[in-house]
């Protein structure tokens, strides 16, 4: 029996030699081809990238096979490439589409399946339903052309897609101040695809850059995963009071996100980062336009959007939702809570390449180490408190969905309950501008409680009550 694929939050994942085998993605390629010849592009160009994770290049060939056997012009890559250089390609090599072979920031376990459209941003919700349902249930219904006929033929070609990539980033911005800043910075590449690009940026100068984790290793030591969360972070944070550094960037696996840490040593979190983004874009950049942020992220935007008068739109969790967003309102910055951010003149994806460039940018203007661009920060629209905790749970979802439904406590940690939001998981807003979320994993019976405050001491109470809530404490 063939293996079901259902698309998540960014793609489709599962465990390597279970779930995702060749033929799996071979099927899941096939929808995806399929999708494309009914959108009746002008041209048929698709570019296929791949991370470091095990066996991806293989995954990634086969991935490419597919796509030339339904006539497709494939570009793909000649090595391990970051997510957002990827997203780039579709647009330098004016293509119609991107497959992406990334597990993102998953377990060593699993691997996975990206989609790019047109644009270099994630499908739609809708366009996601029709790619799955055009995935044929036999293997006999995919279209193959072996990689050598296909290059032949002219219908694959090896390309390396940083020279455009980074020739767009000179574009946005000047890199030279950063080269000659005399930062010491520490990028911990989580053994992932941003190994390398820091260096290669930012050389040449008086700025020190120093990696950590910049090998090919599938199974990440030091770390569970690579996501740019504690404690796989904690060995660079170590590092930069060990070594006395300005500042620790992080990208996770495939670099699509990014994580921050002070000259401290402390983690600054992806909230936290969100904010202070979005606020290098207002008051060093002077850009004006709308911020997009999932529901999940922080109400701090919603503070600098009232300063500065640019309106804040909310969307459901992933990207899916903030790509679509961001291009019908041109926004000037979209993320979400997990650390992937984008920006206007970009393409409307996460880029953790990007995001390190802008903070270092913004040290350099504002003459500030990451510790005072928080305080800086916080001066402005008051200190936020973020916290999260996964718990697994056992029972019937929809059980404790129904629960948390009829729940409607009037005040969670003593704060008055001030709104619901239940479009996607169940948000409570509270009364000093923070919020509660509970939601449940698509993939595992795993439920999420994220909290924002500006009081700190009531961060644990408010989770502890989401918990609650669910019928997990």
């Amino acid at each position: 029996m063939s293996v079901e694929i259902k698309f998540g939050t960014d793609g489709w994942r599962a465990g390597i030699a279970q779930d995702y085998t060749f033929d799996s993605v071979r099927r899941c390629t096939q929808g995806f081809a399929s999708y494309l010849k009914l959108s009746k592009h002008k041209n048929n160009r698709v570019v296929v990238g791949y991370d470091m994770r095990f066996l991806s290049e293989h995954f990634a060939r086969t991935a490419a096979e597919v796509l030339a056997g339904n006539g497709f012009e494939v570009f793909l890559t000649e090595g391990p490439t970051p997510t957002p250089v990827i997203s780039y390609s579709v647009i330098s090599e004016n293509a119609i589409g991107a497959v992406n072979i990334t597990a993102s920031h998953n377990p060593p376990t699993d691997n996975g399946f990206k989609v790019r459209d047109q644009n270099g941003g994630a499908v739609p919700p809708e366009g996601l339903k029709q790619i799955e349902s055009l995935i044929p249930a036999d293997i006999s219904d995919v279209k193959v052309l072996d990689a050598e006929n296909a290059k032949k033929r002219g219908l694959l070609t090896y390309f390396d897609a940083a020279p455009k990539y980074i020739k767009h980033l000179e574009d946005l911005i000047d890199l030279q101040p950063l080269k000659d800043a005399g930062f010491k910075v520490l990028v911990d590449a989580m053994w992932g695809n941003g190994a390398g690009w820091f260096p290669r940026l930012l050389s040449g100068g008086k700025t020190i850059i120093e990696e950590i984790h910049n090998q090919r290793n599938p199974i990440f030591p030091e770390m569970n995963r690579p996501e740019p969360i504690s404690p796989n972070i904690d060995v660079g944070l170590q590092e930069v009071t060990k070594r006395k550094f300005d500042v620790l960037l992080i990208n996770d696996g495939d670099a699509d996100r990014f994580g921050l840490g002070d000259e401290k040593g402390n983690f600054i979190n992806q909230l936290q980062v969100f904010a202070l983004l979005a606020y290098y874009m207002l008051e060093v950049r002077k850009e004006r336009g709308a911020i997009v942020k999932t529901l999940s992220t922080t109400s701090m935007l919603e503070k600098l959007g009232k300063i500065y008068s640019v309106p804040v739109y909310e969307t459901g969790v992933g990207f899916k939702f903030v790509a679509p967003k961001m291009l019908e309102t041109d926004a000037m910055i979209g993320g979400e809570e997990s650390g992937g951010f984008a920006f206007r003149g970009n393409v409307p994806e996460r880029d953790g390449i990007l995001a390190g460039l802008y903070l270092l940018d913004m040290m350099v203007k504002l003459n500030k180490k990451p510790s005072e661009l928080l305080e800086l920060l916080f001066s402005k629209i008051g200190p936020h408190y973020y916290d999260r905790v996964d718990n697994r749970f056992v029972g019937d979802q929809k059980e404790k969905e129904n629960r948390i439904i009829s729940a409607k406590p009037e005040k969670i940690a003593g704060l008055k309950v001030t709104g619901f939001n239940f479009e996607d998981g169940y948000k409570f807003s509270l009364e000093d501008g923070g919020w509660l979320l509970i939601r449940f994993s698509g993939t595992e019976p795993l439920i999420r409680v994220y909290c924002e405050t500006t009081h700190k001491d009531k961060v644990q109470e408010i989770l502890k009550s989401g918990l609650k809530i669910a019928g997990i404490e």
